[in-house]
C-alpha cells in the first residue's frame, strides 16, 4: 500500500505499483511535510490562495482546496546541457515505470503531468522536475483539457504559478515573496511537450535575466530554503472559476550534490523566440548578496515591468 501524500486520501488499486515506484525512487526523497530536508512533499492546497469563485466580481482570493491531479513524485537531474521532453527520454523512471504497469494491462488510463524547472549554472544545467498523475482521463472540456491541447499561445497566457518561501532568509523571503504570483509562460520561455500519455512544461529560467538574478541569491542559501510551488491554469472567465491547483510540491533545503547525473546532447545555447539566447548562470567572486541584490535592482529599473506578470 502506497502512502498517500498530505492533502490527498483517494487510492488507486492498480496504480499503486507505479506511482510508489515514482513518489519514492527520485534522487531526493519523498519526506515528511513538517520535517523533512533534502527532499520533496506535498503542501496542503488551502495553503495557496487563489482566484475565487466570485473573483470577478468581488476580487476574492480563496483557498486553493485539493489538487485536480495526484503527485507522482520529483527528479533533481544534472547534465552538461540543457534537459528538454524529459518524459520522452527512454531512462526517464516515472514514464518506465507507467510502461511496465501498462504492459501488464494496468492503469491503462494514467496521464502525466510534469513540469521540468530548467535552472542554469556556471557548468552543469540543472532540472527539477515535478510530476503529477491521473488514473482517469482529463475530462474533456475542462480547462485542464483545454489547456493540454490548446496552441502555445493560449499557454502562455494561462499557465501561472504561485510560490511561498516556507523557511529560508529574510533576504530570499523579500526577493522571492515579491514574485509569489507569476504568468510563467508570459515571464519566462516555456516550451511544451505532449505524448500520448503525458504533458510536460520545460521553463527556461535562464530565458530570464532577472530570474537568473533572483536565481542567484536563492542558490546562495539553496540548502537552508523551504519553498512551496503551485502550478495553475489561470482562470480568465467567470465559468472558468473558481481556479484550481493542478499540483503543488514543496521542496525542502535541497542540496546540489543531490543531483543525479544524466547523459545530454550538448550544442550551443538554444535562440529563443523574443531574439535572445539562454543565458548561464556564472558565479564568481562577486555572487554576494549585497552584489546580486544590486543587480537585481538594477535590471528591474532597466527591464519593463512586462517582463515579470504579477497576478
Amino acid at each position: 500500500m502506497i502512502t498517500i501524500p498530505q492533502n490527498h486520501q483517494r487510492k488507486f488499486p492498480d496504480a499503486e505499483d507505479w506511482i510508489s515506484e515514482s513518489i519514492n525512487g527520485g534522487s531526493l526523497r519523498h519526506v515528511d511535510l513538517q520535517t523533512g530536508t533534502n527532499g520533496w512533499a506535498s503542501p496542503p492546497g488551502d495553503l495557496f490562495s487563489i482566484r475565487s469563485k466570485n473573483y470577478f466580481t468581488k476580487r476574492q482570493k480563496s483557498p486553493a482546496g485539493d489538487y485536480l491531479l495526484f503527485p507522482a513524485g520529483m527528479d533533481w537531474l544534472k547534465s552538461t546541457s540543457k534537459l528538454e521532453n524529459v518524459l520522452a527520454r527512454e531512462d526517464n523512471r516515472v514514464s518506465l515505470s507507467l510502461l511496465r504497469a501498462q504492459a501488464e494491462g494496468k492503469s491503462l488510463k494514467s496521464f502525466i503531468f510534469a513540469v521540468n524547472l530548467q535552472i542554469p549554472s556556471n557548468i552543469d544545467q540543472y532540472s527539477a522536475v515535478f510530476y503529477f498523475a491521473t488514473e482517469d482521463p482529463i475530462p474533456t472540456g475542462s480547462l485542464l483539457h483545454r489547456f493540454i491541447h490548446e496552441d502555445d499561445t493560449f499557454r502562455n497566457e494561462r499557465f501561472k504559478i504561485v510560490n511561498r518561501i516556507v523557511n529560508g532568509p529574510w533576504i530570499v523571503k523579500k526577493t522571492v515573496g515579491n514574485y509569489s504570483a507569476c504568468l510563467l509562460g508570459k515571464a519566462l520561455a516555456c516550451s511544451y511537450h505532449k505524448g500520448t500519455n503525458y504533458f510536460e512544461i520545460d521553463v527556461d529560467i535562464g530565458s530570464s535575466a532577472l530570474a537568473c538574478a533572483i536565481l542567484r541569491l536563492t542558490l546562495l542559501y539553496v540548502n537552508s530554503v523551504t519553498i512551496d510551488m503551485g502550478f495553475l491554469v489561470e482562470a480568465v472567465t467567470e465559468d472558468e472559476l473558481p481556479e484550481r491547483l493542478i499540483g503543488a510540491v514543496r521542496v525542502s533545503q535541497i542540496e546540489m550534490e543531490a543531483a543525479a547525473v544524466v547523459e545530454s546532447v550538448t550544442g550551443p545555447p538554444r535562440p529563443l523566440e523574443n531574439g535572445k539566447v539562454d543565458q548561464l548562470l556564472k558565479s564568481s567572486n562577486d555572487d554576494s548578496e549585497e552584489k546580486i541584490c544590486d543587480t537585481i535592482n538594477e535590471i528591474l529599473r532597466i527591464e519593463d515591468s512586462a517582463n515579470v506578470i504579477k497576478v
